[in-house]
């Protein structure tokens, strides 16, 4: 699988709306203006995720890290570790990050993970040029994803830019765990 190599990351934090991925259980199905916001932590390299969506106006978020899988590459290959469930975050779980593409200007990207069961379409806005959007579908299908899995993520209320939303309480954690 072609990853990106020599990402700078200090470019690439920030925020990133989801604008498409796979359904997962980890995420909520109706959740809508799915975002993710990158912080490099100066004290060693790591990332700080914070993953957030919302589901009838209620925020739900998870936070973790993500480091380079292998410092000494120059592969956009990064692993993320999340601990679970969110109001108690006991147990670790790690997941890899690959950066398939991202455009120079360092606006959208494609992510994706080698057993091709997980993918996610990034900009940096809420709303993506559905020209850009089929050109990440084809890089997609290319390196064998099953893009028909594909589900466009609903940005109808841009969410508040702060944390102060109502929070679910970890609510969204466990009705993934049945499906919901």
């Amino acid at each position: 699988m072609k990853v990106v190599r020599d990402l700078d990351l200090e470019r690439y934090m920030g925020r990133w709306y989801e604008i498409a991925c796979f359904p997962s259980r980890f995420q909520p199905k109706n959740g809508a203006n799915t975002r993710a916001t990158y912080t490099l932590d100066p004290a060693g390299g790591a990332v700080k995720v914070l993953n957030e969506t919302w589901t009838d106006g209620r925020r739900g978020y998870i936070e973790g890290t993500a480091y380079r899988a292998d410092p000494a590459s120059d592969e956009a290959k990064l692993k993320v570790k999340f601990y679970v469930p969110p109001f108690l975050p006991v147990f670790p779980v790690v997941g890899d990050y690959w950066v398939l593409h991202i455009d120079d200007a360092y606006q959208y990207a494609l992510v994706g993970q080698p057993s091709r069961n997980y993918i996610w379409i990034l900009c940096r806005q809420p709303q993506m040029d559905e020209g850009v959007y089929n050109e990440l579908v084809e890089r997609a299908k290319e390196e064998g994803y099953d893009v028909s899995k594909l589900r466009k993520t609903a940005h109808p209320d841009p969410p508040p830019e702060t944390q102060d939303a109502p929070k679910d309480g970890g609510m969204w954690w466990i009705k993934s765990l049945f499906g919901k």
